[in-house]
């Protein structure tokens, strides 16, 4: 079992723009796309790209996972890990910076604002996207399940608690948790994925 925690920081991968506007939730007009340009160009040099993750042995009974980190008695996330032995669990986030630009546009450009969470929400994804495509790529020997968060399906938000002592989330990505299981940077995601070997 590998215990250590790897810490990897990755280029910015490329914006999907149309994404990005889906979760804006306007459909693409020349007036969105030009918005969301501007917001990609000012938050640009205030991203990070980081995730940290540690391989774990996991034992399924019924709908009970065992993650060596951690137990979870959770029907949906055992049905997405069933065949596997192995699970990565990671923590990843884009920082602090979008975090400030939504909180400095909330209340002079509140249209801003929403792109920057998009905006937000397309980086975090895209990070999580190239994060996974590598464990596919290092665990060839391997078929990797869809990611699984906690607050999905029936898998509870408590688990987050062990999460960060697992994977020292403060320390290794800059990433805490508050008592209401909130994660600062709010642009953050916390998953675990099934690796079933071929």
């Amino acid at each position: 079992m590998q215990s250590t925690v790897i810490v990897k920081t990755y280029p910015a991968p490329p914006v999907d723009r149309r994404q990005a506007l889906r979760y804006c939730g306007g459909g693409e007009s020349a007036a969105l796309t030009e918005l969301l340009e501007a917001c990609a160009a000012e938050a640009e040099d205030k991203l990070v790209y980081k995730v940290c993750f540690c391989e774990f042995e996991l034992e399924l009974s019924g709908d009970a996972a065992d993650m060596t980190f951690a137990k979870a008695d959770s029907r949906s996330l055992c049905k997405n890990l069933a065949g596997c032995r192995k699970i990565i669990l990671f923590a990843a986030t884009v920082g602090i910076g979008i975090d400030r630009l939504i909180t400095k546009y909330s209340s002079i450009s509140p249209s801003r604002a929403l792109m920057l969470q998009a905006l937000g929400a397309e980086r975090i994804e895209s990070l999580c996207d190239a994060f996974c495509k590598d464990i596919s790529t290092e665990y060839a020997d391997f078929t990797p399940r869809p990611r699984f968060s906690p607050g999905y399906g029936d898998l509870p938000l408590t688990l987050q608690k062990d999460i960060f002592a697992a994977l020292d989330c403060p320390r290794k990505i800059g990433l805490s948790l508050n008592d209401s299981l909130l994660m600062s940077p709010s642009k953050s995601v916390t998953a675990i994925i099934g690796l079933a070997k071929r």
